[in-house]
């Protein structure tokens, strides 16, 4: 983080913080991963027993932005300030500590897969910059992450995405035939980013390692996952590509397959 946003981010934090029920205000997002470049924004949580006040957060906006959105609820709630200058964007999201902690009882504690970014939301929290806290709640979680990936989980993780993908009746595999010998182009692409979304998170699943995310996955595979399957580069290129897209997604299935 350079001084420029660190100075922006710090005034943001001295005026939420002094009449608002803030627990903490964490940095994540591209700016605290592995891989980031010149586009990556700035994502910044803030969690709290109550709203942040609006009016201090338009304020805040408009002395430091150039364009800015308060109060966006497309996805959760938050705000979006381009600042000046830099036209880097801060991305602020609103959330709550029990929120996370829900999170983490159904995936982390009690061992739920989802189909496909079973861990995202995890790795999200894990990997959080804490820039203020009021108490250690957040850090407490993140604690709780860092310990040994339960077996559990990655056992149901494989066992749910594979099915879904490949093995169960009107897999996405089975959606996709239809799909093609229809030239269904919109539902070839859907079954397509399906399958791969199922197919990362058996990888990460495989490796005890937290799912990244939508963002970059190749190369987070890459530099996280110990073992990766056979022809992974190629395999993931001939899907997108559309060669004998069929034939490369069984050669996909085929070679996670190796490691379960």
């Amino acid at each position: 983080m350079n001084n420029t946003i660190e100075t922006i981010i710090n005034d943001y934090i001295e005026h939420a913080t002094q009449k608002n029920n803030v627990d903490a205000i964490v940095l994540a997002g591209s700016q605290t991963s592995l891989i980031n470049d010149n586009m990556s924004d700035y994502d910044i949580y803030v969690y709290s027993k109550d709203k942040v006040n609006i009016e201090m957060r338009e304020k805040f906006a408009k002395k430091h932005s150039v364009k800015y959105e308060i109060g966006n609820n497309y996805f959760e709630h938050g705000d979006e300030i381009i600042l000046k200058e830099s036209n880097i964007c801060l991305d602020f999201m609103y959330r709550d500590i029990p929120y996370i902690e829900n999170e983490i009882n159904y995936v982390w504690r009690n061992c739920n897969s989802k189909i496909g970014y079973t861990t995202a939301f995890l790795y999200n929290i894990k990997n959080s910059k804490i820039l203020y806290e009021s108490n250690d709640s957040f850090r407490s979680l993140q604690k709780e992450l860092n310990k040994d990936y339960p077996k559990k989980l990655k056992d149901n993780i494989i066992e749910k995405n594979y099915n879904v993908m490949y093995a169960k009746t009107a897999s996405f595999y089975e959606q996709l035939e239809k799909a093609i010998k229809r030239n269904d182009i919109v539902s070839i692409n859907h079954r397509t980013t399906a399958i791969l979304a199922s197919y990362f998170d058996i990888l990460f699943a495989i490796n005890e390692e937290l799912h990244v995310g939508e963002k970059k996955l190749i190369s987070y595979a890459k530099k996280l996952c110990r073992k990766l399957p056979d022809n992974f580069d190629k395999d993931i290129e001939d899907i997108i590509n559309n060669n004998n897209i069929l034939e490369k997604i069984k050669n996909l299935i085929g070679n996670i397959k190796k490691f379960f």
